[in-house]
């Protein structure tokens, strides 16, 4: 049933649906144009509304952080699934148990034991796992290096102990901390290069390795070729956020995510205007603070969503949040933001902010609202 804004309680997640849309089409039609499938990664959202969005748009396949959000898509008649978090051996059990349901689950690791376990663990139970061996591409996090030794030696244990290579996947983690073109192109190429130069090595050992997975937001829509890359995994760009306004990748209309809240209280003598959305509702994501412009907890905009220029979340208690002004002289901030009046916040990292939420309350172009349910847990 449709709603309207004035009817929500706060602080609430907003979605601007036009917004999500656009920003659907541009990395959909992004990824077209560089000849590479579009397997969203769905922890940002977790939502079905926005997932089929994708999927509608011409996205192949999902990407997941969790088995509880690959059960999830499955129920809703999504089967093909890849579980981009290295999987640790204790949930072998339930990722067999999606897969005899008739799930195309994939999963992912990036070393010898791990891959032993997979092998152990699907040769005692008959099954042939789908499986994607991680690449670091940057030292941003998790994978092997293109060079490593053991990168042919994973290969060959999950090939001749029956498993299914399906390639190699990377995530240009670090693209985070970039702000220029130049530079962001700079790691795209680095972070398909390597994946690619990955895939090559295992090939020219005498083993399958048939795709060649990479993805992060900023890389995916900074590549100027994706030569030898066959799907990209991207997923922040459903929503965007100050982090990725930062990075220079979207701009302020295009953060289709915020947060409603209500202003509670001021403190004249500070210039604070206090609200209802403190870090319980934003999350305690501060990932603008090491940029080049630190937006506290978040931007603040009109209840329409139009951005007020110097006015910041700068602070947060668990149910309060505080504002202020960059240039608080000649304001009257209780005749400017009385008690009462309503606000929205951008979020530092859309990912975060949406977790702290059961719900996303979507507007849609003609000002309706929409409860779209969000899943938690793992």
């Amino acid at each position: 049933m449709s709603a309207s804004l004035a009817t929500l309680d706060t602080p609430a997640a907003i979605v601007d649906v036009p917004r999500m849309q656009h920003n659907i089409q541009r990395m959909q039609q992004r990824m077209d144009a560089l000849g590479v499938r579009l397997r969203p990664h769905i922890k940002t959202s977790k939502c079905l509304p926005v997932i089929r969005a994708q999927l509608t748009a011409g996205a192949s396949g999902v990407t997941v952080s969790t088995l509880k959000e690959a059960q999830y898509c499955f129920a809703e008649g999504i089967r093909d699934v890849f579980y981009a978090v290295a999987i640790a051996p204790g949930k072998l059990a339930q990722a067999l148990l999606l897969r005899r349901q008739g799930c195309q689950l994939s999963l992912l690791t990036d070393s010898i034991a791990a891959a032993q376990a997979i092998v152990a663990f699907g040769q005692q139970h008959h099954e042939r796992f789908d499986v994607w061996i991680e690449i670091d591409c940057d030292g941003h996090r998790s994978g092997l290096h293109a060079e490593d030794d053991s990168l042919v030696e994973v290969a060959r244990i999950l090939s001749e102990g029956g498993m299914q290579l399906r390639g190699v996947m990377t995530h240009a983690g670090s693209s985070y901390e970039l702000d220029t073109p130049e530079a962001l192109q700079a790691l795209a190429e680095q972070e398909r290069g390597l994946c690619v130069k990955a895939a090559q090595r295992i090939r020219e050992a005498g083993f399958p390795c048939p795709e060649v997975s990479i993805g992060s937001t900023p890389t995916a829509l900074s590549a100027l070729s994706l030569d030898g890359v066959t799907e990209v995994r991207a997923g922040v760009y459903v929503f965007f956020d100050l982090v990725m306004h930062n990075i220079g990748i979207c701009q302020p209309d295009e953060l289709a995510l915020s947060v409603l809240t209500t202003v509670i209280g001021h403190q004249k003598d500070k210039g604070w205007i206090i609200t209802d959305a403190g870090w319980m509702a934003m999350s305690r994501d501060r990932g603008t603070q090491r940029q080049k412009r630190d937006f506290g907890y978040g931007q603040v905009c009109t209840e329409a969503g139009d951005w007020i220029e110097g006015a910041l979340l700068t602070g947060a208690n668990q149910e309060h949040g505080i504002i202020a002004l960059e240039t608080a002289e000649n304001v009257d901030i209780t005749v400017s933001f009385p008690i009462g009046s309503r606000l929205r916040i951008l979020p530092n990292h859309a990912c975060a902010t949406g977790a702290q939420f059961p719900d996303y309350h979507a507007v849609d172009a003609e000002g309706g609202v929409h409860t779209w349910g969000r899943l938690h847990g793992w």
